[in-house]
């Protein structure tokens, strides 16, 4: 007999399973099909596991320079335990998936474990939508909802001729479940999952070269941001190779390295690495989801497409997160989750805009940022006025003895709307949530600037910031 619910969320990563929540909290009968485990790639794959091992990685840097903090550490009373790191990694997992279980319980959702396939119209429904669900044990179970949600994520994107082998050649997930850290790396990618690896394994002693093709690091970032972080970086030791291609055609293994060509403007390059890490972006899980059978239709590169509302071409069934593009992170999937949700109810939520979604790099130093660049303002014709607060004019980083990076404040001149605020410093991912329920208000500098920031704090450098637009800060 098929299970029969109001809403059936195909998918249970951050934006399946807190539209599910929101399903069941409006009352709705409400059910989550996942194959691997509640929490999706964000929890097991990505957002947390890679977080942790970020953490670690600070301590240890932060020891190697405690003579700075006046505490005097030997050298050799210290080291990296890499399995007790991953040990760490694992126990923040566990912790998270097991409180999640516990919401899930709390809010009624049914969970069922298996792989789902969407399938047409059929004698359980006179319309496609009804999902398939092969469990564990084989046997089937046919799920049949008035309103199906997909969520079922993306994976990490390859390079054709350098297909990930668990050993040489790494995806993010495959970072993950190192058992030992590499003498040397190369990273495929200077994107946000690529910097983030590259600042923790430098922090833990590998050699590490990033090879991006294009001209520079974290290229959806403002201009200033990525110059500053490439600075960063290679201050710290890690080689930045930009503009640069790699010759899929060349790779080969020899012992324990490989070797690889590489294409730039001054020439060819030869590279060798004990392993590389592919970080090029992500691709969605469409695959063996029966969008055949319905009239769900897909862009060139494979994921949904929907309207504002998350709706698909079939509107009872929509569509969510990373399988749909646009900005690929957790926090969106939860948002256009919680909007799906109140549209099938009824309501008419407001997409976010993409560019007002927070963007974050967990690096060290840390960015973060919320609305335009400078030059997409300037290239939208928007007369724009810049401010800049350096972090080496706020106390709080002094004494923490972290003052690299700066808040940039970018506002339009004629309306005195906030256009973009950049972030790169110490605890950025932190700062940039004032920022964004400043744009989300429509607040104005000056009305951020006049709200009272506590001394000594690093959310000084955001309030002297928008001051400074108006040549009004005390701190620069």
């Amino acid at each position: 007999m098929a299970i029969e619910v109001d809403v059936a969320v195909l998918g249970g990563g951050p934006g399946g399973y807190t539209a599910a929540i929101r399903a069941a909290q409006q009352g709705k009968r409400t059910a989550i099909i996942e194959m691997d485990k509640l929490g999706g790639t964000c929890l097991h794959k990505g957002c947390i596991p890679s977080k942790s091992l970020l953490r670690s990685a600070d301590v240890y840097a932060t020891l190697l320079k405690a003579h700075t903090y006046g505490i005097s550490v030997a050298e050799n009373a210290f080291s990296v335990d890499f399995g007790r790191v991953q040990d760490r990694k694992e126990q923040a997992v566990d912790q998270l998936y097991r409180g999640l279980q516990s919401l899930m319980a709390k809010h009624g959702i049914t969970i069922i474990n298996g792989k789902g396939r969407i399938i047409g119209p059929s004698i359980f429904s006179p319309r496609s939508g009804t999902v398939a669900v092969e469990l564990a044990d084989g046997e089937m179970e046919s799920v049949v909802s008035k309103h199906l949600i997909v969520a079922t994520g993306s994976r990490p994107r390859q390079i054709p001729g350098l297909e990930a082998d668990g050993r040489f050649i790494l995806t993010s997930d495959d970072a993950l479940q190192l058992e030992s850290l590499p003498a040397s790396i190369i990273i495929v990618g200077g994107g946000v999952i690529g910097v983030e690896w590259a600042s923790l394994l430098n922090d833990f002693g590998v050699e590490v070269t990033i090879v991006e093709a294009g001209d520079r690091i974290l290229a959806t970032e403002d201009d200033d941001v990525s110059r500053e972080m490439a600075r960063l970086l290679r201050k710290r030791g890690v080689k930045l190779l930009t503009s640069v291609s790699l010759r899929p055609d060349t790779y080969a293994t020899k012992n324990a390295s490989f070797t690889i060509s590489a294409t730039s403007a001054e020439g060819d390059i030869e590279l060798q690495a004990s392993c590389m890490l592919v970080s090029v972006g992500r691709i969605p899980n469409t695959e063996g989801l029966g969008l055949e059978n319905t009239d769900i239709r897909t862009d060139a590169n494979g994921f949904i497409v929907t309207n504002s509302f998350y709706q698909t071409s079939e509107r009872h069934i929509y569509a969510i997160g990373d399988v749909i593009g646009g900005v690929q992170l957790a926090h969106a999937a939860a948002h256009e989750g919680l909007a799906a949700v109140d549209h099938l109810n009824g309501g008419k939520p407001e997409a976010a805009a993409a560019h007002l979604i927070p963007r974050c790099v967990y690096s060290r130093p840390e960015t973060s940022s919320v609305g335009w660049t400078e030059r997409q303002a300037r290239e939208k014709g928007i007369d724009v006025k810049v401010a800049k607060m350096p972090f080496q004019a706020i106390g709080k980083a002094i004494v923490a003895g972290e003052t690299d990076g700066f808040v940039k404040v970018i506002a339009d001149h004629d309306t005195n709307d906030i256009v973009g605020v950049h972030i790169i410093g110490l605890h950025a991912t932190d700062l940039i949530a004032e920022a964004s329920l400043a744009q989300l208000l429509d607040a104005t500098p000056w009305e951020v600037g006049q709200s009272i920031h506590p001394h000594p704090t690093l959310s000084e450098a955001l309030g002297e910031a928008m001051l400074a637009l108006d040549g009004a800060s005390t701190a620069f």
